[in-house]
């Protein structure tokens, strides 16, 4: 396999050929998913103001989410299940440019509709780099790949915790078109940069992802558990980080409406660090039945119970826990296939996507009809399906042990 068809893929090694080349490109791609987190949340803390620039119902509003995941929906299917045969450089350089450029054109769009049409471009620029950038890494660092998935992560927190804060700052300083042109020309800048590496000396073992290969992947007890969890609280995600600011206008002080956004990405990242370090000594299930356990009832005192202040305390807790489920289920996933690291994160993507898109949607109806707090509440339930699933995993994860355990005492005897 050629450097530039090279896919990322499962490792033989880390990528010693040329270390300074791995650096720049880890450099890189940690930049653009700084980038990526703070794209995705901007749309959530801009949502209030959109509203009234270009005199549009709460319906529309709700199409932001799903508009943002149609194209990378398609686009991360296909990359992500063609890992190994694709042109990485060329492919993320390109991503990053129609990124830019999409982001620009939100900037200057003179109505809702057009805002709309460049946000189903982005999504799909973004999807081009989201199918190739964990694999890669995953290739780059293999003996610690856990680490590097926190970091990177992590990085995706720190820039989507920067965000709202970047819409306040671009509206007191006149537009909230600001923060789209400065978004646009920073991903432009990552483009080139992408554009002026050589590509990563790989050695690919991923395996192509046939329509058999695909359809016993998705047998897999651990695809099956991080696919239906996934679907759940990515959805909650999707609706918090679309309509939280919303809902925060009428239960907190002036000002503290996207603040309230940010303060729950903000926890984000020392949660995501805390589920790395405890998800090695639990066990992924385990440390995902207490954090879902806990996630219950911080999520319904905050959005039953809590009113002021109170709810930005609330707000916090529920990014400390909801912050490490995507990363450790899929570790958790991707160690019962590393084969097949590229189209396990193309599924969970996809299904992510579907979620964060879909949920935020049908709550604009709900926003509508019955208000942002009857929404928010109903949020509840899928977090208790998700509990379920994960207790449902642990349990089936418990009898294999024990199975296991009892065949191996057998042969001993």
């Amino acid at each position: 396999m050629s450097e530039e068809a090279a896919g990322p893929a499962e490792a033989t090694g880390p990528d010693d050929a040329d270390p300074r080349n791995r650096r720049l490109w880890t450099v890189a791609i940690f930049l653009t998913m700084a980038f990526t987190g703070a794209v995705m949340q901007v749309r959530g803390a801009v949502l209030p103001t959109l509203e009234g620039y270009f005199t549009v119902p709460e319906w529309q509003l709700g199409l932001v989410a799903p508009a943002g995941t149609v194209g990378y929906l398609l686009i991360i299917l296909v990359v992500g299940s063609s890992a190994g045969r694709v042109d990485v450089r060329r492919l993320i350089a390109v991503g990053a440019f129609v990124t830019g450029t999409a982001l620009l054109a939100m900037g200057l769009a003179p109505s809702f509709l057009v805002f709309l049409g460049a946000l189903i471009v982005q999504g799909a620029a973004v999807g081009l780099f989201r199918a190739l950038d964990r694999p890669l890494l995953s290739h780059f660092y293999p003996s610690v790949r856990g680490r590097v998935y926190n970091l990177y992560d992590g990085t995706w927190a720190v820039g989507a915790a920067l965000g709202p804060l970047a819409v306040v700052l671009a509206l007191r300083a006149g537009s909230w078109r600001f923060v789209y042109g400065a978004l646009g020309v920073g991903v432009l800048a990552l483009a080139v940069a992408f554009r002026s590496l050589r590509a990563p000396a790989v050695e690919s073992s991923e395996e192509p992802l046939t329509r058999e290969d695909l359809a016993e992947l998705v047998r897999r007890p651990e695809v099956l558990a991080l696919l239906a969890m996934l679907f759940f609280v990515t959805g909650v995600e999707g609706g918090l980080f679309t309509w939280l600011p919303y809902y925060a206008r009428a239960e907190l002080p002036a000002g503290w409406a996207e603040a309230t956004l940010t303060a729950m990405l903000v926890a984000y990242v020392p949660g995501r660090f805390a589920c790395g370090a405890l998800s090695d000594r639990l066990g992924p299930l385990t440390l995902l039945v207490g954090v879902l356990g806990l996630l219950v009832p911080a999520f319904a005192f905050t959005f039953f119970l809590a009113d002021g202040l109170w709810v930005l305390a609330g707000v916090v807790a529920i990014g400390l826990l909801v912050s490490g489920v995507f990363p450790t289920m899929m570790a958790y996933a991707t160690d019962a296939a590393p084969e097949y690291s590229g189209p396990v994160n193309a599924l969970a993507s996809a299904v992510s996507a579907v979620s964060v898109g879909g949920v935020p949607a049908l709550m604009g109806f709900v926003v509508g009809d019955a208000g942002a707090a009857t929404a928010m509440r109903l949020l509840l339930a899928p977090i208790v399906a998700a509990l379920t699933v994960v207790v449902v995993a642990r349990v089936a994860e418990g009898r294999r042990e024990a199975r296991e355990a009892g065949g191996t005492a057998a042969v001993d005897d």
